[in-house]
């Protein structure tokens, strides 16, 4: 549920590109709400996934960095995980702009403010991130893979 996740925001992955150590550098370690990590180790007695999975599910919002790639699946992975995504890249094109209102599920904040991130994130109302989790529920189903059409 939305009002059951504790964690202001979450990011685990490769630390590739010029954004992701900066992300790093900044909030690694550094704000018990700001879940930032490189790689998640592998923990003995857990189904490899199982950690960033439960961060996911407990996080409002989910960083979803730009990489080396263009496009990646952290931002579907949020979405299944009903984590409201946070893009940061700057001029990224969504998939299905013209179909979707990414507005309405997902928040953009520009590559310049990650120092700011925490700042920016919590200035964002319970009201507006009900809507935007709310939004995500929505969008949810175009985004998961179906067995029949």
């Amino acid at each position: 549920p939305a009002r059951k996740r504790p964690v202001l925001a979450f990011f685990a992955g490769q630390i590739h590109g010029y954004l992701r150590p900066l992300l790093l550098q900044h909030w690694e370690n550094r704000d018990p709400r700001m879940k930032v990590f490189g790689p998640l180790p592998w923990e003995e007695g857990r189904k490899k996934g199982e950690a960033y999975a439960q961060y996911m599910r407990s996080s409002k919002y989910c960083i979803c960095p730009r990489g080396y790639k263009v496009n990646s699946p952290r931002v579907v992975e949020a979405i299944f995980y009903e984590c409201v995504p946070v893009i940061i890249s700057d001029n990224f094109v969504p998939s299905f702009f013209e179909v979707f209102n990414w507005a309405a599920f997902s928040v953009v904040v520009a590559e310049k403010d990650v120092p700011r991130l925490k700042e920016v994130l919590a200035a964002i109302p319970k009201k507006k991130y009900l809507a935007l989790h709310e939004g995500v529920r929505r969008v949810q189903q175009h985004f998961l893979w179906h067995k029949q059409p």
